[in-house]
């Protein structure tokens, strides 16, 4: 019995031992998720914050298609403020404590602003679509009374989207210690889903494809209409050359200045200078152009594939848990895909304006400033 006694007293202590393990490795756990989203947190603050204070105190970027910008750097430091640090409680302490009053209002800002903020995208999607297809016209419509009548639009949209939502979380039965929205209808689950994501992401993929096509057929026509100016500059110096020819002194097969081919010459590069200038400049405005074309299409590429990694995980465990009975997701799986799509609220600003030499120039003088102070 003695050595009995022993020897649970030793299993005892290992399992205890074990249990401290676990629990230390939890906690160590939980303090480094709760810097690493703190972080995300802070940097989605200050670079929205950042984009908000270029776009008003610089004259340069006062433009209607900035104040889309603009209003979707408000949206995603809204997202930043007031979404995040609820979540990052929610997520760190697996349990709500803020009550259901409190509960009520972070989700219906949560589901507002992250709508609102893919909605913004599609609205740009559209405004940049309507400059590059119909440039002369819509010069004339973007206004920044246009601008907010969109930015408006889109705030209605998302505040409709979201609203049922809570309505019928009013309606059910809410735990204290949870906050989230349960919901067995199909119908709620498509419009929502949908409305948000689906339909948006369809509009977009639409858009910037039109946008691309657009772009290439008028970098190619600005290449023809080179071409033919070079060509007819060439012809032209031809001509003068002929007539200067057939009224001096005759010249021997010999020289390497005029060639006869027929009825076609020959002039050197060596004795125009202005000819070849010109074949230069053309090849460095195709060159330019080639670059632009090859940085709008990265542009492009990396605002869809940003929108698609961060939101589209989320909206497809979304509509599969709530579809399929049987179906059934972790809790930390939850929590990533949901800081997935947060995650989009930082990367929107670095990719709307990091490309943009006038955010550029604000930015540094922010900066500046800001070491000044």
């Amino acid at each position: 019995l003695q050595r009995f006694g022993i020897k649970m007293e030793l299993l005892n202590g290992t399992y205890a031992n074990a249990s401290l393990e676990e629990l230390a490795k939890g906690k160590a756990s939980k303090v480094l998720i709760s810097l690493s989203l703190s972080v995300l947190a802070i940097v989605t603050t200050i670079i929205n914050s950042l984009v908000i204070t270029a776009i008003i105190v610089t004259r340069k970027l006062h433009h209607p298609a900035n104040y889309l910008i603009c209003s979707l750097a408000v949206t995603d430091f809204l997202v930043a403020v007031l979404v995040m640090p609820f979540s990052i409680v929610y997520t760190v302490k697996e349990t709500w404590l803020m009550g259901q009053i409190v509960c009520n209002i972070w989700l219906s800002i949560d589901i507002t602003c992250c709508t609102c903020s893919i909605l913004h995208l599609a609205a740009i999607a559209l405004d940049r679509y309507r400059a590059i297809t119909d440039a002369v016209e819509y010069a004339q419509k973007r206004t920044p009374k246009r601008a907010g009548i969109m930015i408006t639009i889109v705030w209605v949209i998302s505040i409709f989207i979201s609203m049922p939502s809570l309505i019928w979380r009013h309606q059910g039965n809410n735990k204290e210690d949870e906050c989230m929205i349960k919901h067995d209808h199909l119908f709620y689950t498509i419009y929502s889903t949908f409305g948000a994501f689906y339909i948006p992401l369809a509009l977009i993929l639409i858009l910037y494809y039109k946008i691309y096509r657009a772009a290439k057929m008028l970098y190619l026509k600005r290449s023809a209409s080179r071409h033919v100016e070079e060509v007819n500059g060439k012809v032209s110096s031809i001509a003068i050359r002929s007539s200067k020819a057939l009224n001096a002194p005759e010249k021997s097969v010999s020289d390497p200045s005029m060639v006869e081919d027929g009825d076609k010459a020959h002039i050197t590069s060596s004795r125009h200078p202005h000819a070849n200038s010109q074949q230069e400049k053309s090849r460095k405005r195709l060159k330019i152009s080639s670059t632009r074309e090859k940085k709008a299409a990265t542009t492009l590429g990396l605002i869809l594939g940003a929108f698609v990694i961060c939101w589209l995980p989320f909206f497809l465990k979304e509509l599969i848990v709530n579809v399929c009975d049987s179906c059934y997701i972790s809790l930390e799986m939850s929590d990533f895909l949901t800081w997935l799509g947060y995650f989009n609220s930082l990367i929107n600003p670095l990719i709307y304006t990091i490309f943009n030499e006038d955010f550029k120039r604000a930015f540094q003088k922010l900066v500046r400033c800001g070491h000044k102070l």
